[in-house]
């Protein structure tokens, strides 16, 4: 991407109007797998890279209390907002190497951003590198593969999640643009984490609190497949 089009999204995250959380419950789920896979030892050090304005880390730490929880994030506005919710937090771009030592970190949250970068394989690196050997990654992010994007398509409608531009909404549900540049499948997130050098890759579902009330049910039961859920939390660990 050329310099003008790296400065144009790093306006449009530094934008307050751009959402920088996810929802609560989502954020549990994947805190409550993250838990369980930490197991009894204290104090171990996670690392919320693109914690935003640290609602999610919020909703996490009763389920991770008793850990280290740092918040890393290039939005100076979104590090303000975090500051107070999280306590220690370092600001650093994925892009440009994390300000961070190399093997430093038992666990790293990566939550919904994934689906907003230009070069995911650099900053999969850079999660590989600052975890230790047999380091946890807890990663979520969209599904294309949703059950009712399968249905959109099939109707040559353009799927939830997927954006054509940062200025609007274009042929497809919602209005808000949030600056979705890649989206996966569970098929291609679990092999494209193997192929980066985590290991044991396991995918489940979460449910998407932006889908209708009506349709919340059913949202929630697609959870017991993955690739039909609306978003797919990743648990990896490092090879």
């Amino acid at each position: 991407m050329s310099s003008t089009g790296s400065a144009t999204l790093r306006d449009f995250y530094e934008d307050p109007a751009v959402p920088v959380a996810s929802g609560d419950a989502r954020s549990r789920r994947q805190a409550r797998v993250l838990a369980q896979a930490l197991g009894a030892t204290p104090r171990q050090l996670i690392v919320d890279v693109g914690c935003g304005d640290g609602t999610a880390a919020r909703a996490a730490a009763p389920v991770l209390a008793g850990h280290r929880l740092v918040g890393v994030d290039w939005s100076q506005d979104a590090l303000r907002r975090a500051r107070p919710r999280m306590g220690h937090v370092v600001r650093g771009a994925l892009d440009c190497g994390l300000p961070l030592a190399d093997g430093c970190a038992d666990a790293v949250l990566f939550s919904e951003v994934i689906e907003h970068l230009v070069d995911p394989d650099h900053a999969l690196d850079e999660l590989h590198r600052i975890l230790r050997p047999g380091g946890h990654l807890m990663l979520s992010t969209p599904n294309l593969a949703a059950w009712y994007n399968r249905v959109l398509l099939l109707a040559g409608v353009q799927p939830v999640f997927s954006e054509v531009s940062l200025r609007g909404i274009h042929g497809r549900p919602g209005t808000q643009v949030v600056g979705h540049l890649r989206l996966y499948t569970a098929r291609a997130l679990r092999s494209y984490l193997s192929a980066s050098g985590f290991r044991d890759v396991r995918i489940t579902g979460a449910p998407f609190h932006g889908v209708p009330r009506a349709l919340r049910l059913l949202d929630r039961a697609a959870c017991a497949v993955p690739g039909a859920a609306s978003i797919l939390l990743a648990h990896a660990r490092r090879g």
